[in-house]
């Protein structure tokens, strides 16, 4: 299961009626190692001139990759956390996140990092089975 969701946003959801802030709080506290290199991601590009900031360290343990793969899998939880952060999200490996700038999808430096030949060059043994 992706996420541990709290009966009452269960019920939120069944009414149609779940608030972002919500559902961002149960990506936070279900999936925290994921919550994390995003925030950490996006606190760095917000302080440097880079057109994108990017994570190169493997997760800590199986339990921290399964949890970057479900975030960077998941179309809502992945909006949510784009819209919470104000960022675009781009991922290539289990565990190369990079978040660029809210407008990046236009950008050379997104078209690079998303493109074919990128994703073919950042190959490594080691991770085959990430």
């Amino acid at each position: 299961m992706s996420l541990s969701v709290p009966a009452h946003l269960l019920e939120d959801a069944r009414r149609g009626r779940v608030l972002d802030h919500d559902f961002v709080e149960c990506v936070r506290a279900s999936l925290p190692y994921a919550y994390a290199t995003v925030a950490r991601l996006a606190a760095r590009l917000a302080g440097s001139d880079r057109s994108f900031v990017d994570n190169q360290e493997a997760p800590p343990d199986e339990t921290a990759c399964g949890e970057l793969l479900r975030a960077m899998s998941s179309d809502a939880i992945r909006g949510a956390l784009e819209r919470h952060f104000n960022v675009v999200l781009a991922f290539q490996t289990c565990h190369r996140v990079a978040v660029f700038p809210p407008r990046a999808r236009t950008s050379p430096e997104y078209r690079d990092f998303t493109s074919v030949e990128s994703q073919l060059l950042n190959q490594r043994a080691g991770l085959v089975n990430c």
